[in-house]
């Protein structure tokens, strides 16, 4: 998309916005309001999501929704272990101009979009996975000492298998740091099945129309950011950051045993940048503490690494999450 010039929005021009992209959603993905929730407030912040869950459970199919939704140009990576780096960035190939002289030409990969659907994205080798680094930190490629940069708005929603599947490669701990939330995609409920045999099943299925565009995305997260949040709620943020390593005096006693590394700043900006979207999808101007425990699991389990004795026991990284949460005083 081109650039445009900044549009303010206001709170209501905001939650009309973001109401009809949920709704339009809803139209394909059956339940699953919390996933969806969670992948919105990344888009709105302009950042990126990691989608676990077992295959079948709709995870591709809310990111192809969610370009249709948002009018932005799409493309899908399915990562392979056979898969290459410049498979994804692009790389220079010889052609001819106009005068039969062969000339050094880039070639765009698929990362040259506005949303990236990085398929089954642990089933590719980490040097392949590390391709994506530069581009999710910085919206930039380099290809032969060439820096190329990616258009506004770009977003990398990921989907992984559980690490316990069969041909799986753990994301590199810097990879996933770039993540600002790593959202679970857990099973239907009976009803929710239901519903979806009943839409999926038949001649018609149910499709997605565009109700918002890049621009619009971009505003409403310029709205977001400037959104004011108190300072006690900044520091609750950073204490529970720092709760979470267990060589400091204030980590409760599942973090001391089960840890091995705690949550990065980038935890404590991702709690803080979600709370008020989160917020502000909720109508409201005031972040509180409700929207910090709403969006914590989200942005810490993929920040928190668990230790032998905690691999060893089964603890879950979301049960020291909500220890943590419930043990770092308020005030």
């Amino acid at each position: 998309m081109t650039e445009a010039p900044v549009q303010e929005i206001n709170m209501d021009q905001f939650s009309r916005a973001a109401q009809a992209i949920e709704a339009e959603v809803g139209r394909v993905i059956v339940g699953q309001h919390e996933v969806v929730r969670g992948v919105l407030i990344c888009i709105l912040a302009g950042r990126h999501a990691l989608l676990e869950g077992v295959p079948g459970l709709g995870k591709t199919m809310l990111i192809r929704t969610l370009a249709d939704v948002l009018d932005l140009k799409f493309a899908r990576i399915q990562f392979t272990p056979d898969l290459m780096p410049a498979d994804i960035t692009g790389t220079d190939i010889l052609d001819e101009d106009e005068h039969g002289r062969k000339v050094k030409q880039f070639q765009q990969g698929p990362v040259f979009a506005n949303l990236i659907l990085a398929d089954e994205i642990n089933r590719a080798t980490p040097k392949t996975q590390s391709a994506l680094l530069e581009a999710m930190a910085e919206q930039s490629v380099t290809v032969a000492n060439r820096t190329y940069r990616l258009e506004p708005p770009f977003f990398v929603l990921a989907t992984q298998n559980p690490l316990e599947m069969e041909g799986t490669y753990p994301l590199p701990e810097a990879q996933l740091d770039r993540f600002m939330f790593k959202v679970n995609v857990t099973y239907p409920s009976v009803g929710d099945l239901v519903s979806i045999l009943e839409r999926t099943t038949g001649i018609d299925s149910a499709r997605a129309g565009k109700v918002a565009d890049g621009r619009q995305i971009i505003d409403m997260g310029r709205l977001a950011l400037n959104t004011p949040i108190a300072s006690h709620l900044n520091e609750y943020a950073a204490r529970l950051i720092i709760a979470s390593h267990p060589d400091d005096a204030t980590a409760p006693e599942k973090v001391k045993a089960y840890v091995r590394y705690g949550a990065s700043p980038r935890g404590a900006q991702a709690i803080i940048v979600g709370a008020k979207i989160n917020a502000l999808l909720d109508g409201r101007f005031n972040v509180s503490y409700d929207d910090i425990h709403a969006v914590a699991p989200s942005a810490l389990r993929h920040r928190i690494l668990l230790n032998f004795e905690g691999l060893a026991d089964g603890v879950t990284t979301d049960s020291v999450i909500a220890e943590l949460l419930q043990s770092v005083p308020k005030v």
